[in-house]
């Protein structure tokens, strides 16, 4: 088994490394002078299974090219099978045509990857789990609620604790986390004026008196989470935390968040925490190593990957 890594997230991919015990296969990902992107493995890999470490966050089309070509590298290099693992997809959130003369980006991303070489694809939380159908290879689609329950156990405990959906696109994840750890749910009705920007309208759901877990898959500019804790504690909310799998974080939404009233918000590295986030008072990072591991381990051995969530 080899691991190959792009640009987008090293630290994760030492880490995967470390915990599988192996090292991380020598490459070369850099820019020429026009930034196109030119890629060389080092290492033999003829006849190895081969799993490349790549999110494709900002900057979403560099990362992507660089996941392109090194499979592409990989390919005629002759492994025998080349696995993307891809802790935050890009492009997920264009999974349908909102209005007429609009893309589907996320098929066409898949299609790229596909036509590309690659034999499988390993992401986690996807923002719409039916793009695992866009692809015609088999892929997993990771969950990071294991993660995020093992933190809030240690943390909180069950007591008054009540997870919230910060829209009702969310509710499936919010009710799936809230059955691993025995609590109830609500959910935030939410109006969007524009992209970007949200309004939240009032709370479903008894909040007064409680402990509450806001639970998300991405989160760019933070202010639905923002909003949303602010309607949760008008409504008695004793307090507000939020735990969300991939921190996109954009523009100004770290210092919106550090000057909001949610008393922590924790993220996974699936994407790299910029010095920014790491430097916030309230903002947490989990580390998906772990997991990202057992499930590249299954993989490799030919052994069940559902059963760590499931």
């Amino acid at each position: 088994m080899k691991i190959v890594a792009g640009n987008s997230n090293r630290p994760l991919a030492d880490a995967i490394c470390q915990a599988l015990k192996v090292t991380l296969t020598k490459s070369v990902v850099k820019r020429f002078a026009d930034m196109e992107v030119f890629v060389e493995v080092q290492e033999n890999v003829r006849g190895e299974d081969v799993y490349v470490l790549q999110s494709t966050s900002f900057p979403a089309n560099d990362n992507l090219m660089e996941l392109l070509i090194l499979v592409d590298a990989l390919k005629r290099s002759m492994a025998r099978r080349i696995t993307a693992v891809m802790p935050y997809f890009g492009y997920a959130r264009q999974d349908r045509r909102p209005g007429p003369r609009t893309p589907i980006s996320a098929k066409l991303v898949a299609n790229l990857i596909e036509r590309a070489g690659v034999d499988r694809v390993m992401t986690v939380d996807l923002h719409a789990g039916q793009i695992q159908g866009f692809f015609d290879i088999p892929t997993d689609n990771l969950l990071a609620a294991p993660v995020m329950v093992r933190d809030i156990q240690e943390r909180y405990g069950t007591d008054k604790l009540l997870v919230v959906s910060p829209d009702v696109g969310g509710v499936v994840r919010a009710r799936a986390l809230a059955k691993r750890i025995n609590v109830p749910i609500a959910i935030c009705d939410k109006r969007r004026e524009r992209a970007g920007e949200s309004e939240v309208m009032n709370v479903i759901g008894d909040v007064k008196g409680k402990r509450c877990i806001l639970i998300d898959d991405i989160v760019d500019s933070g202010g639905t989470l923002v909003n949303a804790a602010n309607a949760l504690l008008k409504e008695g909310a004793l307090e507000v935390n939020a735990y969300v799998t991939h921190g996109v974080l954009s523009g100004g939404a770290v210092a919106k968040i550090s000057n909001s009233n949610l008393k922590t918000f924790v993220i996974t590295d699936s994407i790299q925490p910029t010095e920014v986030v790491k430097s916030a008072g309230n903002i947490r990072v989990l580390s998906m190593a772990p997991l990202l591991a057992e499930a590249i381990a299954r993989t490799a051995r030919e052994e069940s990957v559902s059963s760590l969530f499931y």
